[in-house]
């Protein structure tokens, strides 16, 4: 669920200004974390380099991380529009050492979380300056140390668990894990499909950022997705939104007996990653196929074994 309002944003947008500037004080002035989040979302629209076409997942992320910011700022004694040049760093520190909250979780925030919250606030002070209400950026060089555990190795490929989930799934539950491990779509992008995207073996898919690709499907892919009947006049095949399907993809990996591995539909991406590149040895390829625009991003997809090259080297 967003948590700012289209219309709200875009309302900011369209003052003057002057009233942008007012309204942006206001909000820094008296922590109001709600209106710097709707500041924030009216810049990231209108401004950023994204503009219009920042998806939802990145407004909802940069929200959590000002929500979590601004309480922070109050009660550190942080001035929001003029921080110390050493609040960001604070900040950070803060988070690298504060327990993580919710979701039956337990221990420090993870290096991946910490980068988000930060890359949030980021754009806060950002639209601080596309409002007019101050220069500051306490964030310029505050350092965010990387996570040593590659994300391959802390979420890595569903393996066999795939296969055991399927046979727990009905024909619509299972075109769409299918959509996702063998046809490597993001869970948004398989949610978003309709039957007039699937032609000749193949489905368009509009990606993050506005990109378009087009992916051949597998024919155990063709065959889940092709007789499925649309739910909308629109040609919808699916009408789950991302928790909704989540919840329908645990249990099938529960009945499976694979309840303790699920770790989210993104490792049914590296799934069909990690095989398309045993098939192909090509992460230019595999990186294409899953609509990366960096093959360093592709790389973090595939799980590579560690004797991968033993073979290559016996007669060095």
């Amino acid at each position: 669920m967003t948590l700012v309002r289209a219309s709200d944003a875009l309302a900011l947008s369209n003052l003057t200004d002057a009233a942008l500037r007012v309204r942006a004080v206001e909000a820094a002035s008296t922590y109001d974390a709600a209106l710097l989040i709707s500041i924030t979302h009216g810049y990231m629209t209108t401004a950023s380099r994204k503009g219009a076409r920042t998806s939802v997942k990145t407004l909802d992320a940069y929200a959590l991380a000002i929500k979590d910011y601004v309480p922070w700022a109050r009660d550190a004694g942080v001035t929001l529009l003029h921080p110390g040049r050493r609040d960001g760093g604070r900040y950070v520190a803060w988070l690298q050492t504060r327990e993580t909250l919710g979701n039956g979780k337990r221990g420090k925030l993870s290096a991946s979380t910490v980068a988000q919250y930060v890359a949030g606030v980021r754009a806060l002070y950002r639209a601080l300056r596309w409002a007019g209400a101050t220069e500051a950026q306490p964030f310029e060089d505050a350092h965010v140390p990387p996570d040593p555990t590659p994300g391959i190795v802390k979420n890595p490929p569903y393996r066999q668990e795939i296969d055991a989930a399927l046979e727990h799934c009905d024909a619509r539950l299972s075109a769409l894990l299918l959509l996702c491990a063998h046809a490597g779509l993001r869970i948004t992008e398989a949610l978003n499909t309709k039957t007039d995207d699937i032609s000749a073996g193949r489905i368009r898919i509009h990606g993050k950022g506005g990109k378009v690709r087009v992916v051949p499907l597998g024919k155990r892919v063709r065959e889940a997705v092709t007789t499925l009947p649309p739910l909308t006049p629109e040609g919808n095949l699916f009408q789950w939104d991302y928790h909704q399907a989540t919840y329908r993809l645990q249990k099938a990996f529960r009945a499976a007996g694979h309840g303790d591995a699920w770790r989210g539909f993104h490792a049914a991406r590296k799934h069909s990653g990690t095989r398309l590149y045993t098939a192909t040895r090509d992460f230019t390829r595999v990186g294409l196929f899953l609509g990366h625009s960096s093959v360093d991003t592709t790389r973090r997809y595939v799980a590579v074994q560690d004797d991968d090259v033993a073979g290559d080297v016996e007669n060095f």
